[in-house]
């Protein structure tokens, strides 16, 4: 692995791993907007985190609409549901909820020595991979992390992205896309 990849602090695939569990005024503050704002300039990405801010951080209608937009991309839409955020819909043939790919993500899970907490939690969720990497980069089991990106996200990840993209012009996820991407690309 390379060695500047190995230098991701963990905070940064906690940050990830909340922002995409649903939007609750707790976590979506000052404080992470002030993280929000810090990895945006890092990137020089085009996005304006000031913005967001001032849509989401202590706005209650704003919070509302993220809600919604949360709800309409990854629960429940009319006919279907745009962008499930599990691995086994996008890489089982069956498209369906904890398919193979989620039994194979548990097993390395498993192997890794971690577990998912709750009992009705899948495995495969989008918000669990990103804070699982968080864990491995704690314990710096950097091959891990490498080994889970290379066979398992990197697969998955470029399909969610581009079904989000497509069904959503929602600034905030796109720019959380952005950074999911950043930090789990592979290095050339």
């Amino acid at each position: 692995m390379n060695n500047s990849k190995t230098k991701i602090p963990s905070a940064f695939y906690r940050f990830l791993s909340q922002s995409f569990r649903y939007p609750e005024q707790t976590w979506l503050c000052e404080p992470y907007f002030d993280l929000l704002d810090s990895l945006v300039q890092y990137l020089d990405g085009d996005n304006d985190a000031h913005r967001l801010r001032q849509e989401y951080c202590g706005n209650r209608m704003g919070l509302e609409i993220m809600q919604i937009e949360y709800t309409r991309l990854f629960i429940n839409a009319a006919p279907a549901v745009i962008a499930p955020p599990y691995s086994s819909v996008y890489l089982d043939r069956e498209g369906n909820l904890y398919g193979r790919s989620a039994v194979w993500v548990k097993q390395f899970y498993h192997q890794q020595g971690f577990d998912v907490a709750g009992e009705g939690d899948i495995p495969d969720n989008l918000a669990l991979e990103l804070e699982f990497l968080a864990l491995l980069m704690e314990e710096q089991q950097y091959e891990a992390a490498e080994e889970f990106l290379n066979k398992h996200f990197r697969m998955w990840f470029p399909l969610f992205k581009e079904r989000v993209l497509s069904g959503s012009t929602n600034e905030f996820y796109s720019t959380l896309l952005t950074l999911v991407e950043f930090f789990t690309r592979e290095e050339s």
